[in-house]
């Protein structure tokens, strides 16, 4: 055999290998895993009714039809040897809640052979003891020396975790507490809804419960953070059978949802579970499209933004199909948020700045102009022409400079309708990253520390460190709880903030030459 026969043979291999991992992968394996996952979800969610049930975004939300509320905790800040603790998302309302309700149980999972994700392992376990450390600080501080004493503050990993590992994370948890308190966030609320320190409890499907021996949550003498991982560990794909036909099994199916979803979004597959499960694999990818084309049809009669959605067909059938930008879909998945959102729209305080979604603009009460960051625009009902302006918008993984080139229209937008005492809503398609992203700007730049708005004076006066933006940033993920501001897009932002104090200092440097020009006249 010469060398090209071989290399044609190890193409064909190649190409073999691919086409069995793509079957395997298919649109219903995927579908049809999540619903099995989903049964066990319910299963331990059964077991402690009065905790509150939590979505991890994004991956979690498709293991089960009702969430009480989402959470975001990522699994890079988990990755081994790379742990991190960070002020962008502190997910303090999961702390409130799980004080509240004595405990929470988080849903996520993992397509990589492991039990847990690394969210799980260890992501979620520094943010608990981190916690802890900053409530017990407090309370020591004010005079609780006794219940501060008896404040568990230990680090709690799960068995499989390293002891080198954990060695390098406690080596950073006094960085990281400090990194804490200094955020801003406010640890007196903290310590008044957390009668227990936090602790995270590990349930996976190899977990063995004895159901005539579950403990109640109060029992305990901490405050359970209950992480469920929905998926079952095994390596690869799993062949499984019912009396009508067979399926693989995929641990994790629901992670990356853009890669095989085909814009099915987790409230489209509750509201149609049964029929996309009864249907078989042969049907399964036509009545996605269905479902999907039918729900699009349906927001765009309500005025609602509704892109088409485009699927590339390749050469071979396969999951690994392009699917264009829709926005979410939350239909069908109930969440009891407890927070002040109105349809999808969060307001900042007493700032007159609010953030949400773009498809609820339209319908938000009490607003008096709309900076709208989507890339389509809507129909709104506004006192004036001059009370809506779009600014179409789109993430820094598709255009790096998109948000540093309309932020300077979008800050004096803001400047015109808030120095006259209106209330203004800032909009994209998901209400998470590009608005929020805005939102900061707009509070850097025209709010003082107080977040009272003072047309810039602050903002002129002082120098922005990136530690002032994510001081911010944590007011800003106390009241819109569901914000993931990407690190693009918040480069964008603070590269704006650095060249306005540029703008405004050469515009200072014009008046003061202008003005000796000026006496110069004079004297002459």
């Amino acid at each position: 055999m010469d060398f090209a026969e071989e290399e044609g043979v190890k193409l064909s291999i190649y190409k073999a290998a691919r086409s069995i991992k793509r079957r395997d992968n298919s649109l219903y394996n995927a579908l049809r895993s999540i619903y099995e996952d989903s049964i066990f979800v319910s299963e331990i969610s059964q077991l402690w009714p009065q905790l509150p049930l939590l979505a991890n975004l994004r991956c979690g939300l498709w293991y089960s039809r009702t969430f009480h509320t989402t959470c975001y905790f990522k699994s890079t800040d988990g990755h081994t040897n790379n742990c991190s603790f960070t002020t962008a998302r502190l997910n303090v309302h999961v702390a409130q809640l799980a004080g509240q309700r004595g405990g929470c149980i988080v849903v996520d999972s993992t397509r990589r052979g492991k039990r847990f994700p690394d969210s799980m392992s260890k992501t979620i376990p520094i943010w608990t003891c981190v916690f802890n450390r900053a409530i017990r600080d407090f309370r020591d501080s004010n005079g609780c020396h006794e219940s501060a004493l008896h404040w568990d503050c230990s680090l709690h990993l799960p068995l499989w975790v390293s002891q080198t590992e954990r060695a390098s994370i406690q080596e950073r948890l006094d960085e990281w507490t400090q990194l804490l308190k200094a955020s801003g966030v406010d640890i007196a609320s903290l310590a008044a809804w957390l009668r227990k320190p936090l602790r995270p409890l590990w349930i996976s499907q190899k977990t063995v419960i004895w159901l005539n021996e579950v403990p109640h949550h109060e029992s305990w003498d901490f405050t359970p953070i209950i992480l469920v991982s929905a998926s079952s560990s095994v390596g690869t794909s799993q062949h499984r059978t019912t009396s009508e036909f067979s399926w693989n099994y995929i641990p994790g199916a629901g992670d990356d949802e853009e890669s095989w979803a085909r814009g099915l979004s987790p409230g489209l597959f509750w509201k149609h579970v049964y029929d996309l499960i009864n249907s078989g694999p042969d049907v399964c990818n036509q009545k996605v499209a269905d479902i999907v084309e039918q729900s699009r049809v349906s927001r765009a009669c309500r005025g609602e933004n509704a892109p088409q959605v485009t699927v590339k067909s390749l050469k071979s059938a396969s999951l690994s199909q392009e699917v264009s930008s829709v926005p979410y879909d939350a239909s069908s998945i109930e969440i009891d948020t407890q927070s002040s959102e109105d349809l999808g729209i969060s307001w900042l305080g007493s700032t007159n700045l609010a953030v949400g979604m773009a498809q609820v603009a339209a319908d938000a009460a009490d607003v008096d102009c709309i900076l709208n960051c989507d890339q389509e625009s809507i129909s709104v009902c506004l006192p004036s022409d001059d009370s809506y302006l779009h600014l179409p918008m789109v993430t820094s993984k598709f255009d790096r400079f998109s948000l540093l080139n309309n932020l300077p229209k979008a800050a004096s937008f803001a400047k015109f309708n808030l120095s006259r005492g209106k209330r203004l809503l800032v909009c994209c398609h998901n209400g998470e990253d590009i608005s929020i992203c805005v939102c900061l700007a707009i509070l850097m730049s025209l709010f003082d520390e107080k977040d009272t708005f003072d047309d810039g004076k602050s903002f002129n006066a002082t120098q922005v460190t990136k530690w002032d933006m994510k001081r911010r940033l944590v007011y800003v993920c106390k009241f819109a709880t569901d914000a993931r501001p990407s690190r693009g897009n918040l480069r964008q932002v603070f590269n704006f903030l650095i060249a306005g104090k540029c703008d405004h200092h050469l515009d200072t440097l014009r008046d003061e030459q202008s003005e000796l020009e000026l006496q110069g006249h004079v004297n002459e």
